[in-house]
C-alpha cells in the first residue's frame, strides 16, 4: 500500500512561489535538526560507551577539597611523623655511637629493640603493624634469617590462643554468656535483693567468663549484661545517690572482674601467653610452664584479688538504704523473666558447653604432676596445649547446629573475628626474646646489671610489681607491657642468681594491673563507653586495688610460687642453658 500524500492548495504563483520556499526551508530545517540530533545521540552513545569502559571496577573515593592534594611542611611535622622517624633516627644512633664489649649482632639487636619498642611506645603505627617489623628487620640487621624469624610467629603458645579464640567466638555466636549471666546473678540476687550478692554474682560471672577469653572479648560480651540490669532503673539524671552507686558499682565489677579472672588461666589474657612464651624461649632446657601448673597457682591468687576487690567496691559504692532503694526496680523475679525469655537451650548452646568441659579436662589432665603422668605420656609427651585448643576447635566445624540442614556449630565466616592483633604482638615478643639471646645481648644486660647482686629479693619483687603495674597506665596494651620488662626481668634475675620466674612472674601478673586511666586497657574503655562511671570513680577503686594487689602478689609469690614452679634455692642458669 502506497503512501499518499497531502495534497497542496495552491491559489496563485506567487503564493505557490512561497509557500515552497516556506516548505523547502523547513523541510531544511527539520532534516538539519535531525541530522544533528542523530549525530548528537551517537555521540551520547559513544561518549557512553567510552565513560562506561572508562568506569573503574571499585569506586573511587573523591576529595571535597582540592587543597588536600597539595603537600605542605605543616602538614609534615606532625607528632605522629615525628613518632614514626624516632625509631629508625634511634637504631642509626646505636649502630654508629654504641660501643658494646659483645659481637656486633649484639649492638645490631639492641638498635632492633629500640626501634620496635619506640614505636609500640608512641603508637606511632598500628600495634601489629610494628608487631611485624621483626620479620624484616632482624635479616637486614644480620641477627637471624628470614626462616627463623618466622618461625616464632607461629608455635604452640599461639595455635594455644587461635583454638580457644575459635571456642570463646562459638560462646558468642550462641549467646552462651548470657545464659550463663543471667543464671549466675539469679542466683546470687536473693529474696528479697541483696546488692552485696548480686555484685558478688556480677564478679563471678565476669571472672568466670574472663578466665576462658581473652580480657577484651569478656568485657565486651558482659558489659551489655550489666547495662541490662541497670535499664531497669530510672535514667541517670533521675537516680538517687544510692541507685546511682550502684549503677555506678555494677559497671565497675565489670571493668575490674574480668582481667582478675583472666590471670587465673594461661588463656584469660594475651600477658600470660607471652609469659609461657617468653619463658620457653630465655631458658629453653627448662620445666614449661603447662595450663594446669599456671592454674594452680594463678587461680588462688585471682580468687583473692576478686574477694578483695569485692569488699572494697561494697565499702565505696553501697549504703544501708540501697536494698530499699533498688527493691521497686530490681528483683529475682526481673532476672528470671529474663533468663526465660532467652527460651529453651538449643542443642547447639549444649554442644558448645559440652567441647568447652571437653577442653577444660584435657587441659587440666594432659600433664597432672612429675609423678602421676597425665593422657600426654601415651603419644611421648608430643602433644601441648595448643594441639588441644585446636583439636577441640576443630570439632566445632564437625558438629552440625541442628538449626538449618548442612551447617555446623561453626563456619568460617565468624572466625574473620579472630585477633590476629594478638597473634601478631605475640610473635613479635617471642621474635625479640630469641634475637636477645642468639645475638649475645643476653650476656651484655647480665654484665650491666650486676650491681643487683646482692640486692634481697624481699625488696625487689614489690618494686618490680609497682614498676610494672606504673608503666602500664601509661601503655594502652597491657601485652606490651609485658613484652617490654619481662625479658629485662629475667636478666636481672641471673644477675641476683635467683631463679628468673621469682621475678618474671610478678612483673606480668603486675602488667595487667591497669586500674586508674579511662585509657590504660580496653576493658576500662568499655566501661567508659558506658556513660555510667567517671575518672573519679576508676582512681577511687582502682587506687587501693593497685596497693592490694601488689601486697598480695609480693606475699604468695614466694611461697606458694616456690612450691607449684619450684623457685626455692639458687637459680643455675647453666643446668638449662642450650
Amino acid at each position: 500500500m502506497r503512501n499518499k500524500r497531502p495534497k497542496l492548495n495552491l491559489t496563485n504563483n506567487h503564493s505557490s512561489s512561497s509557500a515552497q520556499t516556506a516548505n523547502t526551508f523547513a523541510t531544511s530545517f527539520f532534516l538539519s535538526k535531525m541530522t544533528e540530533h542523530t549525530e548528537t545521540s551517537i555521540s551520547d552513545d559513544n561518549t557512553n560507551i567510552n565513560h562506561n569502559l572508562k568506569v573503574p571496577l571499585l569506586p573511587l573515593q573523591r576529595t571535597q577539597n582540592n587543597n588536600n592534594n597539595f603537600f605542605t611542611l605543616k602538614s609534615f611535622f606532625t607528632l605522629n611523623n615525628f613518632y614514626v622517624i624516632l625509631g629508625p633516627l634511634l637504631s642509626l644512633f646505636i649502630i654508629l655511637f654504641v660501643k658494646l664489649d659483645a659481637p656486633k649482632s649484639s649492638r645490631n639487636m639492641l638498635a632492633v629493640i629500640a626501634w620496635v619498642f619506640s614505636w609500640w611506645v608512641t603508637s606511632a603505627l598500628p600495634l601489629p603493624v610494628t608487631s611485624m617489623c621483626p620479620l624484616f628487620l632482624f635479616p637486614l640487621f644480620g641477627i637471624a634469617s628470614a626462616d627463623t624469624v618466622a618461625h616464632s610467629y607461629m608455635d604452640d603458645v599461639i595455635t594455644l590462643v587461635l583454638g580457644s579464640f575459635i571456642l570463646a567466638l562459638a560462646v558468642e555466636r550462641y549467646n552462651v554468656h548470657r545464659r550463663l549471666a543471667l543464671t549466675v546473678t539469679s542466683v546470687f540476687c536473693g529474696e528479697p535483693l541483696n546488692p552485696a550478692l548480686l555484685l558478688l554474682g556480677l564478679c563471678a560471672t565476669s571472672f568466670f567468663v574472663s578466665m576462658w577469653m581473652h580480657n577484651v572479648a569478656a568485657a565486651v560480651m558482659l558489659m551489655p549484661v550489666a547495662t541490662g540490669l541497670l535499664q531497669r532503673l530510672p535514667p541517670p539524671s533521675e537516680q538517687s545517690e544510692l541507685v546511682n552507686k550502684f549503677s555506678r558499682a555494677v559497671v565497675l565489677t565489670v571493668v575490674y572482674a574480668v582481667p582478675i579472672g583472666g590471670i587465673s588461666t594461661l588463656t584469660g589474657t594475651g600477658v600470660n601467653l607471652i609469659l609461657v612464651g617468653m619463658w620457653k624461649s630465655l631458658a629453653p632446657g627448662a620445666k614449661p610452664i603447662s595450663f594446669n601448673t599456671w592454674f594452680f597457682f594463678a587461680f588462688p591468687i585471682a580468687f583473692v584479688f576478686l574477694i578483695c576487690f569485692w569488699c572494697i567496691v561494697c565499702l565505696l559504692y553501697l549504703r544501708k538504704g540501697t536494698a530499699r532503694a533498688l527493691s521497686s526496680y530490681l528483683s529475682k523475679a526481673h532476672l528470671k523473666r529474663d533468663l526465660e525469655a532467652l527460651g529453651p537451650m538449643s542443642f547447639a548452646e549444649k554442644m558448645v558447653l559440652s567441647v568447652f568441659g571437653l577442653l577444660i579436662v584435657l587441659w587440666m589432665t594432659r600433664r597432672i604432676t612429675d609423678d602421676i603422668p597425665g593422657w600426654g605420656s601415651f603419644f611421648n609427651d608430643l602433644v601441648g596445649d595448643g594441639s588441644v585448643s585446636v583439636m577441640v576447635a576443630v570439632l566445632l566445624f564437625i558438629i552440625p547446629n541442628r538449626k538449618q540442614e548442612g551447617e555446623k556449630i561453626m563456619d568460617w565466616n565468624e572466625c574473620k573475628k579472630l585477633p590476629w592483633n594478638l597473634i601478631l604482638l605475640l610473635g613479635a615478643g617471642f621474635a625479640l626474646a630469641d634475637g636477645v639471646q642468639s645475638s649475645g645481648l643476653a650476656d651484655v644486660l647480665s654484665r650491666a646489671l650486676d650491681f643487683l647482686e646482692d640486692a634481697p629479693y624481699l625488696a625487689i619483687a614489690p618494686a618490680v610489681s609497682l614498676i610494672s603495674s606504673i608503666i602500664t597506665e601509661f601503655i594502652t596494651s597491657n601485652d606490651a607491657t609485658a613484652t617490654l620488662i619481662i625479658p629485662l626481668l629475667f636478666h636481672i634475675a641471673r644477675t641476683m642468681h635467683v631463679h628468673p620466674l621469682l621475678l618474671m612472674i610478678p612483673g606480668a601478673i603486675a602488667s595487667e594491673f591497669a586500674f586508674l586511666l579511662p585509657t590504660s586497657t580496653p576493658s576500662n574503655v568499655v566501661g567508659f563507653a558506658t556513660g555510667h562511671i567517671e575518672i573519679q570513680d576508676t582512681l577511687k577503686v582502682g587506687l587501693p586495688l593497685k596497693v592490694t594487689f601488689i601486697a598480695v602478689l609480693s606475699f604468695f609469690m614466694p611461697t606458694l610460687g616456690a612450691f607449684v614452679f619450684g623457685t626455692d634455692g639458687e637459680w643455675m642458669p647453666n643446668k638449662i642453658s642450650p
